[in-house]
């Protein structure tokens, strides 16, 4: 495994998890993303799966010799991505309505 790369992403992933749990379980989110978000809960779940996703395309990316595994877990750990940020996407407030 290239240290290097995996310590880094699995580290980033912890925090985007950290992130997200506390958007589902009190609602917050960091300062510069409140104005946008409408759902917090929403936005949590969105976060957790993009921690996931780097997680997998981590463990599957680096540390597997298998050309296969390899390719479907990276595979995986990028739908995973996708969809995340279409869960995030989600919870934003739309460019018609107007922030309170």
């Amino acid at each position: 495994m290239r240290l290097y790369l995996g310590i880094p992403v699995v580290l980033l992933a912890l925090l985007i998890a950290v992130s997200g749990i506390a958007a589902l379980t009190r609602g917050w989110v960091l300062p510069t993303n409140r104005k946008p978000i409408r759902h917090p809960k929403l936005y949590g779940w969105g976060q957790l799966v993009i921690a996931i996703a780097l997680c997998c395309q981590a463990v599957f990316g680096l540390m597997t010799n298998d050309l296969d595994t390899r390719q479907w877990g990276t595979l995986t750990g990028s739908v995973l991505m996708v969809t995340g940020i279409v869960v995030i996407a989600m919870s934003q407030r739309t460019a018609g309505s107007s922030a309170r």
